[in-house]
Formats: C-alpha cells, structure tokens, sequence
C-alpha cells in the first residue's frame, strides 16, 4: 500500500487534514456518528462516491486509527465499520463546520440528494444551543418525525451513537414534529428551535426534562 501523501507542515491543523483532509473522509465519519454501518449502507446514504474511493476512504481510516471493522455474530454475519474514540471526537469539528457553512446552504438545487437523517446534526446543534444538552433540560433521547421520515437523537450523550435512522430505541424524553422546511430554516441558520415550538412550526410532546426544557424555551 502506497504511503498517504502529506502536507509536511509542523502544524497541528495540517496533520488534522493529513488524516481527515481526503475527499469524503468527514461525510463517512457523519454517517457513522449514527453507530456502525454496512458497507453496502454506506454506500447508499453517500450518493456520489464511487466503490473504490469509498473502499480506499475506509482502509485509511482504520489504519489511522479512525474507526474499526468487525463483523457481527449470526444471523447478521456481516461487517461493519464503526468509529473508534478518535473518529468519534470528530463530531465538534463536523458541528463546526456545519455552523460555518449554514450561509452557504442555500436553496436546494435539483441536483442535490436528500437524507432525513442529514438534519440530525443541524438539529442536535440547534437543541443544545437551547441548553438542552446542559443544564436546563439535561440531555436526553428525542425522536425526530420528517415528511422524509424518521430519526433519532442522543442529546449530551458523550460516548456511542450520535444520532440513528427510523423510531427512538425506547421511549423519548421528546418528540418533535416539523416540517422539512423548517427543519432546513434552523439548519441555514435562518431560525432556531425555539423560536420553531413557539411559533408553532415544531411540536413537542413527551413528559422529559428536555420535552419540558424545549416547551419552556
């Protein structure tokens, strides 16, 4: 295997982008935020990558340290690639990024590919800047309900899974239902959540600290 190619540079960001620089590193990293995935998931949820690049992506990935490969016990017997410790530290970098580049977000062209779960960070952004990861709410366990479909999140959890596709795995300490179009306002940045329930335009039910933080907010 040919070594990576480097920046050379003694320079805490330019050995970041060594490891995280490639194309499509970080969208693999917040596709797995969501817990381990398939290949073959992967591959969907990332339209544009082609099998090889993504292969390649995810063999340097694991070599740095990123994430790991095993394989699940029967019935399923297929593997799966999940974060380590490390990739997982990745999430304040992608929610930065994210941040700085709501402006940039525009309106969707017709061109652009869609995932429900493609929200779930804007989302989870947008609630703890609430004070429902911290403090007021506490964190908590709320599902998400789109025209797109389902997903969930994991607010202030510090370690495991960030956010999953389809219903909460248990019982919610909230439940948001909303439209995409204001899903993508608190994604660009345009409004936030609390405005969203105030106006209407999110409802929450759920008797959770958070359900009660959010109602409050």
């Amino acid at each position: 295997m040919s070594p990576r190619r480097s920046y050379d540079q003694y320079c805490s960001a330019a050995r970041a982008l060594d490891t995280v620089g490639d194309r499509w590193t970080l969208l693999i990293v917040r596709e797995l935020l969501a817990g381990p995935r398939r290949y073959t998931d992967l591959h969907a949820d990332l339209p544009g990558v082609s099998t090889d690049v993504l292969a390649s992506r995810l063999k340097d990935m694991e070599r740095e340290g990123l994430t790991t490969r095993r394989r699940l016990p029967p019935p399923g017997a297929a593997y799966v690639y999940e974060l380590t410790g490390r990739g997982r530290a990745l999430l304040p970098v992608l929610q930065a990024l994210g941040a700085w580049g709501q402006t940039a977000l525009g309106e969707r062209r017709p061109t652009d590919a869609v995932r429900a779960h493609w929200f779930a960070l804007p989302l989870l952004r947008a609630l703890e800047a609430v004070g429902a990861g911290e403090g007021a709410g506490g964190g908590g366990l709320v599902e998400v309900r789109l025209e797109e479909g389902l997903f969930h999140l994991h607010v202030g959890a510090e370690d495991g899974p960030v956010y999953g596709d389809g219903p909460a795995p248990g019982e919610p300490d909230a439940m948001l239902v909303l439209d995409t179009g204001t899903c993508t306002a608190i994604s660009r940045g345009e409004s936030t959540v609390a405005d969203a329930v105030r106006d209407g335009r999110i409802a929450v039910s759920g008797d959770g600290t958070l359900a009660k933080a959010l109602r409050e907010a």
